[in-house]
């Protein structure tokens, strides 16, 4: 009997979670940042549907060695801390969920975004 209902507890239990929305787990949309590359070519990079509740080195400038990126624009439906340095660490600022994009005086190397309820 004990096994039954063990067994019941925890089929209940992943269904729980399988029913979870995704935007519990990530933000919808995108997040665009400039950055310019080794030439010195102004370049785009892009996070699409990026985790949510976690801290996010982003490609290309997310090292305290790189230049930092600029411009952030959040398009996705979540807030999100951009940070000046990397590991989420040093000043920051918030965007609103989809969002004007940033001015270019606005430096990026990290970012989190909300959970959203």
């Amino acid at each position: 009997m004990k096994l039954r209902n063990t067994a019941a507890a925890a089929v209940a239990a992943f269904a729980l979670v399988l029913s979870l929305p995704a935007s519990a787990l990530a933000a919808t949309g995108d997040f665009h940042y400039k950055y310019r590359d080794q030439n010195g070519v102004e370049q785009t990079g892009t996070l699409h549907d990026p985790e949510s509740d976690r801290c996010i080195n982003l490609e290309e400038v997310g090292s305290n060695d790189a230049d930092p990126g600029y411009a952030p624009h959040n398009r996705t439906d979540s807030w999100v801390t951009v940070y000046l340095g990397a590991d989420c660490d040093g000043p920051d600022w918030r965007l609103r969920p989809d969002g004007r994009p940033a001015t270019e005086w606005l430096l990026v190397r990290s970012v989190r975004f909300d959970v959203n309820d």
